[in-house]
């Protein structure tokens, strides 16, 4: 078990600093992030046993920019899901992402409206717990953004891998959390504000606690590059602390 905890945060950490070498101008901030996700089965909450494979999805996060001293940006992404099984969900839905400095860069703040799709397979092992996301989404920016381009709607993909190692030595209820997310542009709007390729990159290392089946907690540090080639606005590395509440009903 301890050889594998150590092959996934070497892979951890080899994910956090190797971006910063694809460019050669980057800005750094300290930012800290809090999120609430709710998934809800439709079935318990109802007691109505033809919705059991039906999922709600409810989340709200907060971020807070230049060295997390002011608002940066915020997601409101509701979503339903259907469970295929017990490993595997299928599920569709929308975001809002307003979003202002040092994200937005000079031109100010602007607002972002996402339709999401994820394919998501979770499943326990001996070791622990692993959950693998695939995300696709499309995106779509207000007046106050550069110029678009003729197609307006930005398409990215993203795919997240994270895995929960149970720390029994100290508790049941501690886990070391470790994962990884990056995201690819699909198509070029304009090349100005949105390049087809690598977008972003998306580190976590950090710790989780179970309050009781409902509740679980992580707290950690995130690493997030954001590559912005043929852009004004230099890369940007940020150091975050992340504070996640997960809810299960």
């Amino acid at each position: 078990m301890f050889k594998k905890l150590k092959i996934f945060t070497a892979f951890a950490a080899f994910s956090m600093l190797s971006a910063p070498a694809i460019a050669e101008d980057v800005v750094t901030d300290f930012q800290t992030w809090g999120q609430i996700m709710a998934n809800i089965n439709l079935g318990n909450v109802s007691g109505n046993e033809n919705l059991k494979n039906w999922r709600l999805w409810l989340e709200g996060q907060g971020r807070f920019g230049n060295d997390s001293s002011q608002f940066t940006q915020s997601l409101i992404r509701p979503g339903i899901g259907y469970a295929l099984n017990d490993k595997v969900s299928i599920w569709a839905g929308y975001a809002w992402a307003p979003t202002a400095e040092p994200i937005s860069g000079a031109q100010g703040p602007f607002d972002e409206h996402r339709i999401w799709q994820q394919l998501i397979y979770a499943d326990t092992f001996s070791w622990g717990k692993l959950q693998w996301r695939s995300r696709f989404e499309q995106r779509f920016f207000d007046h106050d953004v550069p110029d678009p381009g003729k197609n307006d709607v930005a398409y990215r993909f993203r795919q997240l891998i994270k895995f929960a190692f149970p720390m029994q030595f100290i508790s049941p209820n501690l886990s070391f959390i470790v994962q990884d997310e990056i995201f690819i542009a699909m198509n070029t709007p304009q090349k100005g504000w949105i390049t087809n390729g690598f977008d972003q990159n998306r580190g976590f290392v950090g710790l989780g606690w179970k309050f009781n089946q409902m509740a679980n907690a992580e707290i950690g540090y995130m690493n997030q590059y954001i590559n912005r080639p043929h852009n004004a606005r230099p890369d940007q590395m940020m150091h975050i602390l992340g504070v996640n509440l997960f809810l299960t009903f």
